[in-house]
């Protein structure tokens, strides 16, 4: 009966302990398999080229690395793509010659003799990068800093077979170029839809990290749309990328490319877990007009914007943070003839919201000069469209203004914002192309605490229009101070909205 009861008892204790372990097992998922590549590889890999670049070098230059100034090492850091490795300046063994002449190169097999001109220069290599095939006819896109100073640009294939390029055509502004190599029935890749890419999905990149041409790693996309402050908003992704990677392809699963791998951000001058790839729609876009016209004929608007923050959207009465604030227009312009102001929220250009400020340029920039479009914006509480024509991109320019001294504070700050103004002179205001505002004479407490300084002029309080000291003491007299005021505010060349909120009641003088 003992033996029996024992048994039973451990019986049931067995039971009691496995029972718990059948629903985890039968719920546990099954692991997932890593992918594989190979198949991809062999689809891509032999549409991906290796570009090297050789410069003329004065000997005077030779005893820095090949291709490199005193400017050099600082778009070192900024972009970490398309620098050389250091060579030595002179083969060895070889004596050197009358005028400074030598043996150039460095580089191995791959390093140029010297040029038969008497001025005793070199061919030396200055840039190593990737790139691949857009065409079975030769053409191949790479990063436009990857060619940057390049007299002559050679293009290897994956079966050795090296070909000297011609330069089609170069955009800085995207950092992408295309060059034209003399074959036929090339492999060319597959371009995929970059609106289509997702955050988390596998991607794979193939280039020259550091000369090691054919080189495959992968990872995944850890964002879209990243702004770095250049012209395009980048793919983001965790795939190590090196220098050489510059100009290769970003490949999804199905083989197809969907950006170009161009910057990497570091602390140390190598990969550190995030790589940025120019998105391919807006690089073909650039390429087809360089195979066209050799050159890039974008848009302008001659605007300068900046971001809408949250506070700035609250005081204003937008229902959200989005849109161009726009803190300065060229006088004569495109924006200026349709009636854009400083100050101006622009939330829609042809139909298409701009979300954020550095999707303006683009939309503009897309669109072809002497175009007619609407832009829609957001002016004291109200949408208006206001139509505009496209004129042509040209040189960046710097506006300029007559700046003069600042007349000495003629009053304390007393109101609720901690500001002193004063009254600005008709001349000075006709220098600035300003109808009307206020100058900043003394900033304290709240408006010092927001920045606000001696010398800014003020010209709008929240959606009222300020054209003299008076105007603005009315304009500020009844302020909630539970709520955020937005003044408009004038610094050099630029206009931009300052968020403030007033103390509850006047300083004592």
């Amino acid at each position: 009966m003992m033996n029996f009861s024992v048994r039973n008892f451990l019986a049931a204790a067995v039971m009691a302990v496995c029972l718990p372990l059948v629903p985890h097992t039968a719920l546990a998922a099954p692991a997932a398999s890593l992918p594989d590549f190979t198949d991809l590889v062999d689809k891509v890999g032999p549409a991906v080229v290796n570009i090297r670049t050789t410069a003329r070098v004065s000997s005077s230059t030779r005893g820095l690395p090949p291709g490199m100034d005193d400017g050099d090492m600082s778009e070192f850091f900024r972009r970490f793509f398309g620098i050389p490795m250091p060579q030595s300046p002179q083969s060895p063994g070889s004596p050197p010659r009358g005028g400074g002449g030598g043996s150039g190169g460095g580089g191995g097999s791959q390093g140029q003799q010297d040029a038969p001109d008497s001025g005793g220069d070199t061919e030396q290599n200055s840039g190593v990068g990737s790139g691949f095939i857009l065409s079975a006819d030769g053409y191949v896109m790479t990063n436009a800093h990857v060619i940057d100073d390049a007299d002559t640009i050679y293009v290897t294939l994956t079966d050795k077979r090296e070909f000297k390029a011609k330069l089609v055509g170069v955009d800085d502004r995207t950092d992408v170029a295309v060059v034209k190599i003399n074959a036929a029935n090339l492999p060319a890749v597959t371009v995929g839809d970059s609106n289509k890419v997702r955050v988390g999905e596998w991607v794979v990149a193939i280039g020259s990290p550091f000369g090691l041409e054919n080189t495959v790693t992968a990872g995944i996309v850890s964002a879209k749309g990243r702004d770095t402050g250049d012209y395009l908003p980048f793919i983001q992704t965790d795939v190590a990328v090196n220098p050489g990677n510059s100009g290769g392809p970003l490949i999804n699963m199905q083989g197809e490319v969907i950006g170009i791998n161009s910057q990497i951000y570091s602390r140390t001058g190598g990969f550190m877990g995030i790589s940025f790839a120019i998105p391919i729609d807006e690089a073909m876009r650039v390429a087809d007009q360089l195979k066209t016209t050799g050159k890039v004929t974008r848009g302008r608007i001659a605007v300068a914007i900046g971001e809408v923050t949250k506070d700035v959207a609250d005081s204003l009465g937008l229902p959200k943070a989005q849109g161009a604030l726009v803190s300065s227009v060229e006088p004569g312009g495109p924006a200026e003839k349709a009636g854009v102001q400083p100050g101006d929220i622009i939330l829609k250009f042809n139909g298409h919201p701009v979300d954020t400020a550095t999707d303006l340029p683009r939309m503009v920039g897309d669109t072809k000069p002497g175009t007619k479009a609407t832009i829609t914006i957001w002016r004291k509480g109200q949408t208006r469209d206001l139509p505009v024509t496209i004129a042509e991109m040209q040189a960046d320019k710097t506006a300029k203004a007559d700046t003069k001294k600042t007349p000495p504070p003629k009053q304390r700050a007393t109101n609720a914002l901690g500001l002193a103004v004063s009254d600005i002179p008709a001349d000075q205001l006709k220098a600035l192309k300003l109808r009307g505002g206020v100058q900043i004479d003394a900033a304290e407490g709240p408006a010092a605490r927001v920045g606000l300084q001696k010398g800014d002029i003020i010209l709008r309080v929240g959606d009222t229009d300020v054209t003299n000291a008076k105007e603005f003491e009315d304009a500020t007299s009844h302020l909630d101070p539970s709520k955020m005021t937005a003044l408009l505010v004038r610094r050099g060349d630029n206009t931009q909205f300052v968020p403030i909120r007033p103390r509850s009641a006047p300083a004592q003088k």
